[in-house]
């Protein structure tokens, strides 16, 4: 499996903002641009793995500026860091207001995505090749975000492996 390069994967979504996205007020609603970030997420990591992929996690995204109806939004996805089967997206999320030509950054997150093979099984991905010192440096800081993640799931892991064990006992 020959590792890829960040830009063999990036990808930017544009997308208008319409009535049926936002809220009497003209303020799009979070959940439409949290679909869209997860969508250009997916995109990065199956054009990376062109495999089947899901979402695994989101952090957490901060809102930091509104949308507006008529706002162009764009939606900026590329992978950070891969490890044996998962894999994190940093994607951006920015609004231009088509009357002034303001861009105005709504907010970014961290996605981590797991590639499945044809049984639905977590299946190994191809390696990444950071070019850019910008490359490099966040596949450095996905690396330690991912060694805080696994720490932070240690104690959920081993309560789910309990509930496991008991469901097994009651068949």
């Amino acid at each position: 499996m020959e590792a890829k390069k960040v830009s063999e994967s990036k990808v930017e979504i544009a997308q208008v903002m319409m009535p049926e996205h936002a809220n009497p007020a003209g303020n799009v609603h979070g959940g439409n641009l949290l679909k869209l970030v997860d969508q250009a997420g997916a995109i990065v990591a199956a054009r990376h793995t062109h495999s089947n992929v899901v979402t695994a996690s989101v952090d957490r995204f901060d809102f930091i500026s509104p949308a507006y109806i008529g706002n162009l939004v764009f939606i900026k996805a590329s992978m950070n860091y891969v490890s044996r089967t998962s894999m994190e997206v940093g994607v951006r999320v920015e609004a231009e207001c088509l009357r002034t030509g303001t861009h105005t950054h709504i907010g970014s997150a961290y996605l981590t995505f797991v590639a499945l093979d044809k049984d639905d099984k977590p299946t190994e991905v191809p390696g990444l090749i950071p070019e850019t010192e910008s490359e490099i440096k966040r596949y450095e800081e996905a690396k330690k975000r991912r060694e805080i993640r696994l720490q932070l799931a240690k104690p959920h892991r081993h309560r789910q492996e309990a509930c496991i064990v008991r469901l097994e006992k009651l068949k």
